[in-house]
C-alpha cells in the first residue's frame, strides 16, 4: 500500500485532532483560533497522521543526511543529497542556486511566496567523525541537532503537504541554506535576499532546540580578523625590532579595557577574541600575529559604538607597539570585516509571529519570544515578516563533538512547522 492510499484510508476511518488545545485564556485570540481552525481541518489532520506513519522514515533520513558532512563552505555533497529527496518528496522543481542554497518549490495559487528554511552546514571542519552512534534512544554525532534536523523538519512537512493533497494560495519555498554558522556569514540567505533574487514574501527558519522557542529578534554582530605585521627576525639577534605579537596582547588588552565598561550597562552588548595565532618558533620575533573577534548586540547603534572602540584599539596598540621599537620598518596591521549580521525586529504583533506562538499554544507548549542569531536575521533587517522556530525533540551539546538528540516528541516540532506554514501561505477551501 502506498502512503498516498494509506492516508486516504486513514481520512475515510476518521482521524482524531492531534495535539492540545489551545489554553482558555488564549482563545480570544484571532490567531489561536485560526490555528485551531485550521488543525481539525481534514487535509491538516491528514498530514498530521502522514508526520506520525513517517516517523520511522524521518529517523532514518536523518541518520542518513547527518552522515554526509558538510563543512564551512563545503555543503555541496550535502546539498546534492538533500535536493534529490526534496525531489522525491515530491516538488514541483528543484535547483541548487549560484552559491549552493537548495531550493524546492511547491506551487500554490501564486498570491504569495512563503519560504521555510534549515541550513546545510555545520561548525566542524573537514575530517570530523559525523558517523552515528545510537545509544537506547539517544543519536549521537556533531551536527546532528544543528542543523541537520531542521532540513529533516522541512522535507517531512513537504512530504505530508503532497501525501495530503494541502493546496496553499501561496507558493512555497523549501530551503536548505549554505554559510549559516561562523564565517559562512549567512552568505546564503544574503543571496537569496539581494536584488534579483526569488520573491519571499515571508519566512520561517527552522534552526534552535529548545521547544517553545520562538525567535522574532535578529542578533547582529561584527567579526574581524585583525593581523599585525613586521620584519621579523631571531629573538636576540634582532631584538628590539617591532613585534607583532606583542602588539597584538597589547590590541586585546585596550579593547578589553574600553568594551568592559562599555558592555557593562545599557543594551546587551558582548565582546569576544575568539582565536589567536602566528609566529613560527620560541626563539623567533614573528612576522605576523593574527586574531578573532566577535561582537554581538541587539542594538544596532550599540554594535556601531563597540566596534567604534574596538577600531581606535586597534590603531591605539598599533602606535604604542611601534614607540616601543628600537630598530627595522613599522609594524602595519590590517583590520579585515569577516562578518557582518544585521539586527532587527519582526513586531511582536505581526501575523506571523502570532501564528507562531499560536501553533506553538496548540501543542500544549508554553510559548517565548527571544532573540538569536539565524538564518532569519537577514529577512528580518529588510523589515520581511521572519521568525525562527524549534526543530524539536530534545538535545545537547550543539557546535561539540559530543552533541546528541533524542526523538522526543519530535514530530510535534514537525507539525508545529506544517501548521505555521499552512497558517501563513493560506489554504484553499476545501471542496466536500
Amino acid at each position: 500500500m502506498t502512503l498516498r492510499s494509506l492516508c486516504r484510508a486513514g481520512y475515510t476511518l476518521g482521524i482524531a485532532t492531534v495535539g492540545l488545545t489551545a489554553p482558555a485564556s488564549a482563545q480570544g485570540n484571532a490567531h489561536d483560533r485560526e490555528i485551531e481552525n485550521l488543525s481539525h481541518r481534514r487535509d491538516v489532520q491528514l498530514a498530521f497522521r502522514v508526520i506520525d506513519e513517517l516517523e520511522p522514515t524521518t529517523l532514518a533520513d536523518h541518520i542518513m543526511l547527518t552522515q554526509i558532512p558538510a563543512p564551512p563552505f563545503m555543503e555541496e555533497v550535502r546539498a546534492e543529497k538533500f535536493a534529490e529527496m526534496l525531489r522525491e518528496a515530491g516538488a514541483d522543481s528543484v535547483w541548487i542556486d549560484e552559491v549552493g542554497n537548495v531550493l524546492a518549490l511547491r506551487r500554490g495559487r501564486g498570491e504569495r511566496t512563503v519560504a521555510i528554511d534549515a541550513h546545510l552546514d555545520t561548525v566542524f571542519p573537514e575530517g570530523t567523525d559525523v558517523s552515528v552512534r545510537i545509544s537506547g534512544d539517544t543519536l549521537f554525532a556533531p551536527g546532528i541537532g544543528d542543523d541537520t534536523r531542521g532540513l529533516i523538519v522541512i522535507l517531512t512537512v513537504l512530504r505530508a503537504m503532497n501525501a495530503a493533497e494541502i493546496e496553499t494560495t501561496s507558493d512555497l519555498l523549501f530551503i536548505g541554506a549554505v554559510g549559516e554558522e561562523g564565517l559562512g556569514d549567512l552568505r546564503g540567505v544574503k543571496h537569496l535576499f539581494r536584488d534579483g533574487g526569488p520573491r519571499i514574501d515571508s519566512w520561517i527558519a527552522v534552526d534552535g532546540g529548545t521547544t517553545g522557542r520562538v525567535v522574532h529578534r535578529g542578533l547582529g554582530s561584527h567579526r574581524y580578523r585583525v593581523t599585525f605585521k613586521g620584519p621579523g627576525g631571531h629573538s636576540w639577534g634582532a631584538f628590539g625590532l617591532g613585534n607583532p605579537q606583542h602588539a597584538l596582547g597589547r590590541a586585546i588588552q585596550l579593547f578589553v579595557d574600553a568594551a568592559d565598561p562599555y558592555t557593562a550597562s545599557g543594551i546587551r552588548t558582548s565582546y569576544n577574541v575568539g582565536r589567536i595565532g602566528g609566529g613560527t618558533s620560541v626563539n623567533s620575533i614573528p612576522f605576523e600575529a593574527w586574531m578573532e573577534v566577535d561582537m554581538r548586540s541587539e542594538s544596532p547603534e550599540r554594535l556601531d559604538g563597540i566596534d567604534a572602540l574596538f577600531r581606535r584599539a586597534m590603531g591605539d596598540a598599533l602606535d604604542q607597539a611601534n614607540r616601543l621599537r628600537r630598530q627595522g620598518d613599522a609594524l602595519t596591521v590590517d583590520v579585515d570585516m569577516i562578518g557582518n549580521r544585521p539586527s532587527g525586529a519582526t513586531p511582536e504583533d505581526t501575523p506571523l509571529v502570532q501564528r507562531a506562538l499560536a501553533a506553538t499554544n496548540h501543542f500544549g507548549v508554553v510559548p517565548n519570544l527571544d532573540i538569536a542569531s539565524t538564518d532569519s536575521n537577514i529577512p528580518i533587517s529588510l523589515g520581511i515578516p521572519a521568525v525562527t522556530i524549534s526543530r524539536g525533540g530534545a538535545g545537547s551539546g550543539g557546535h561539540a563533538l559530543s552533541e546528541f538528540w533524542v526523538n522526543e516528541n519530535g514530530a510535534i516540532a514537525i507539525k508545529q512547522a506544517l501548521l505555521l506554514l499552512a497558517a501563513e501561505a493560506g489554504l484553499a477551501e476545501l471542496v466536500n
